[in-house]
């Protein structure tokens, strides 16, 4: 399994140019798979659909102060050589289709073809509300978007009539550089997702926090989404966003070795373990082990909100050592 990182984009205290520049340069030079941005429009205060990932349903504090994601990537681009640059996600539906693919195909250009373009179609009502897009069909609209933008890197002359998206014939440029065309992950846990994903993607991006069940069922879910289109399961990249949290463990005595589940993350942990990726490097590192098993290729290591998020030395630091215990 390999690693990325989220680059500190989100947060006033956090998403700063030094900040930004010392964490892509050292991920850089340090061998590091990827460096990933999100985007988030608005931050509501009485949201109309709970944030899933806090307990009262609240964005993350941290999403009041974001920078844009392709600019910020096209800033990183000139900062470094080899690393490849993600969107983790992007919401498609909030751009139109012939804007965004020239964006990412100029950062593609840029950037010397390190981009993968993480899409997705976006669960806020109040985004789409603050966007003006209807929030009814977004699954349609989303799938026809896909073949708006593969058709507009790919071909030579662009045509297409849908019925939420049309192009006259027309030649648009440029083309990114990659070829064929710029890899697709998406985001997303429904089956339509999962369909979206067999039918015009190459890599699905999810969230793990404190379990791994729910992944693996949704891995095995697109393998069986593939084969329905004759489709190679091993095609499809996946990658997950964790949020380590690292910590000097007092006493160990709780805690349930991996060694001692046999390889397998089905076994329940003693009671009153440690909680998935919190510890400390051998721990979490035998937790990465364990999220490669069940078919993740690469974790998005989120720095943002745990104790060494101010710091680019301990996070690449940390993130380095754990590489080297994973491999």
């Amino acid at each position: 399994m390999q690693l990325g990182l989220r680059l500190p984009q989100t947060g006033i205290n956090h998403a700063k140019k030094e900040n930004i520049i010392q964490v892509a340069e050292k991920s850089d030079i340090a061998g590091f798979h990827s460096l990933w941005v999100l985007e988030r429009l608005i931050w509501p205060i009485n949201p109309q659909n709970p944030y899933p990932g806090s307990k009262n349903g609240k964005f993350p504090h941290d999403w009041q102060y974001i920078f844009d994601p392709i600019e910020t990537l096209t800033f990183v681009a000139s900062k470094t050589k080899r690393i490849k640059l993600g969107t983790s996600v992007v919401d498609m539906l909030f751009h139109n289709p012939l804007i965004l693919s020239k964006r990412f195909a100029t950062l593609d250009i840029l950037s010397d073809g390190r981009v993968i373009a993480g899409l997705g179609i976006g669960w806020a009502r109040d985004e789409y509300q603050a966007s003006g897009i209807p929030f009814r069909n977004r699954g349609d609209r989303a799938d026809e978007y896909l073949q708006v933008l593969k058709k507009i890197w790919t071909n030579d002359i662009v045509e297409f009539e849908g019925k939420y998206h049309r192009v006259p014939p027309s030649k648009i440029g440029p083309k990114p550089l990659q070829k064929s065309r710029i890899p697709i992950y998406l985001g997303g846990y429904s089956e339509k997702t999962f369909a979206r994903i067999a039918n015009h993607a190459d890599g699905w991006i999810c969230t793990i926090r404190d379990s791994l069940r729910q992944t693996k069922s949704n891995i095995e879910m697109i393998k069986k989404e593939c084969l329905k289109v004759n489709r190679d399961p091993d095609e499809i990249e996946i990658a997950a966003i964790i949020y380590p949290n690292i910590e000097d463990l007092s006493s160990d005595d709780d805690y349930v070795e991996p060694t001692e589940l046999k390889g397998s993350w089905q076994k329940q942990q003693k009671k009153n373990s440690r909680h998935l990726l919190n510890g400390n490097l051998e721990q979490l590192a035998d937790d990465l082990r364990q999220i490669g098993e069940i078919g993740v290729d690469l974790a998005i290591l989120n720095y943002n909100r745990s104790p060494i998020g101010n710091s680019s030395d301990k996070i690449i630091d940390v993130t380095r050592q754990l590489d080297k215990l994973v491999k």
